[in-house]
């Protein structure tokens, strides 16, 4: 079970000024927790104490960022369940889902660990002429300072892991705002992070109201703002945030192509794009939101995925036979119902699903959507999926890049040609070739173009971004 109170985290230390900012069972919607609620003179505290830990955190050596990251790492296995049963209360995902997540988190910190002594530069040859003959140039990576990092509230350990981690192993101090809907994932994890001996300041956690949260965006001493959210919020960040780096992971309504060649392993297909669809209640960037399907499959392929949908066990996502969990909360469901009933209304067909009871709404699949219905040209953000058939393979790929998100793809095909050309021709920030757009492995280049958000995570990348070159110049006498 959850504590009865948890503290926010300033400047490494725990704090509990207040118990304000109530936590709920997102199943149950029964109040489960309360977490401190950090006020206007505390974010204030936590960035000058970020500056201050800015020189500090540069100096601290690469083992011993490495010895932090591998601390995490050991005390996050052994409080996996802790973490899973906290993912699954506050986030109302079921126990399947919410271990996979852990293993995410444990997954990402140990990448960043191997990254943390990495690190290096290059020599460069400088004498490209003659007027530059007994020169030598040298680069180095250097951390870009204190960091901003604004998490939402569907990955609440995973996303948080994404920022964290690679800060940590950058040596960049920072100051988080986690969702206020599900903020006890990132207090287990300053917990863990308090155990360790990273300089005073390096870190503050704290959960904010909307009023006092203008400082992560606004404030220059703060040199990059990391932000995941929704497309309108990003966007709205990035015009404020002055000088600073700005990474977006923003939202997408991904697309899954099905080439006429696949056939004998349709069994194989409907699982995963099942899987892509309604894992966590589709409460993903790259939850499968369109599937493209060729016109001599898509009978076949779309009785599998009405059987797929009927079958999923919707319900209190502590039992572990439940597969199906409910979505953020009511409002949430009741939204994505609205568009669902709009779409009808406007010919769009129901195959499986549409119905709601409370947060929870049904895997949902349907076919005749218009494309400029919000169900199909925004994000759905919930356990829907629209069909739709094609001809041509070059129609299918000019119909995934119609709307104004491009996040990540997916596509069915054995053909090699048609596989590259979909990774030459696809406006998206990924192509996976064989599986849905939902795939990912933490220390591969994420994130998307257009509408989806600019900068790219993945541990590595993600320090690229925390870094800035340095270069020296050397002249031979």
């Amino acid at each position: 079970m959850l504590a009865e109170r948890y503290p926010y985290y300033l400047a490494n230390r725990p704090r509990q000024p207040n118990a304000e900012l109530a936590v709920t069972d997102k199943y149950s919607g029964e109040l489960v927790t309360r977490v401190a609620l950090a006020d206007a003179a505390a974010v204030e505290e936590a960035i000058a104490a970020a500056v201050r830990a800015a020189g500090p955190m540069r100096r601290l050596a690469p083992y011993a960022r490495q010895e932090v990251l591998e601390h995490c790492v050991r005390r996050f296995r052994e409080r996996s369940e802790e973490l899973a049963l906290a993912l699954c209360i506050e986030a109302g995902k079921p126990l399947r889902d919410a271990r996979g997540e852990v293993t995410r988190l444990i997954d990402t910190f140990k990448a960043a660990a191997e990254e943390a002594v990495r690190g290096g530069g290059e020599v460069l040859n400088l004498e490209v002429s003659k007027r530059a003959e007994g020169y030598r140039g040298f680069t180095q990576r250097v951390p870009v300072g204190p960091c901003s990092f604004i998490t939402p509230f569907n990955f609440p350990l995973n996303l948080v892991a994404h920022k964290v981690a690679p800060a940590i192993a950058a040596g960049c101090p920072f100051v988080l705002k986690p969702s206020d809907r599900t903020p006890v994932s990132a207090m287990i994890m300053a917990e863990v992070l308090a155990e360790t001996d990273l300089p005073e300041g390096a870190f503050s956690v704290l959960p904010t109201r909307l009023e006092d949260v203008g400082p992560f965006i606004e404030d220059d001493r703060l040199k990059l703002l990391s932000f995941t959210g929704s497309e309108k919020v990003g966007w709205e960040l990035k015009a404020r945030a002055g000088r600073k780096k700005v990474v977006l992971e923003l939202g997408g309504n991904a697309a899954c192509v099905v080439d006429r060649d696949q056939g004998e392993r349709l069994d194989f297909v409907a699982d995963r794009i099942a899987h892509g669809a309604f894992f966590q209640a589709g409460q993903s960037c790259i939850s499968v939101q369109r599937v493209l399907v060729h016109e001599e499959l898509y009978g076949a392929l779309r009785e599998r995925l009405i059987a797929r949908a009927r079958a999923l066990r919707a319900g209190n996502p502590r039992d572990e036979a439940t597969t199906l969990g409910p979505m953020i909360d009511e409002a949430a469901a009741r939204r994505l119902e609205g568009w669902i009933h709009r779409a009808v209304e406007r010919g769009a067909r129901v195959l499986a699903g549409g119905g709601r009871r409370g947060a929870l709404l049904e895997a949902t699949v349907l076919e005749g959507v218009p494309a400029d219905e919000p169900l199909c040209a925004e994000e759905a953000f919930g356990p829907v999926v629209l069909l739709q058939p094609f001809g041509s393979f070059e129609d299918a790929l000019s119909e995934v890049n119609a709307g104004r998100y491009g996040l990540q793809a997916g596509v069915f095909t054995n053909d090699l040609s048609r596989a590259m050309r979909a990774w030459d021709e696809l406006e998206v920030g990924g192509v996976v070739v064989g599986d849905v757009p939902s795939f990912r492995v933490d220390t591969m280049p994420y994130g998307g173009v257009k509408g989806s958000g600019l900068g790219r995570e993945g541990v590595k990348y993600a320090i690229e971004d925390m870094t800035e070159l340095r270069l020296l110049v050397l002249r031979q006498a």
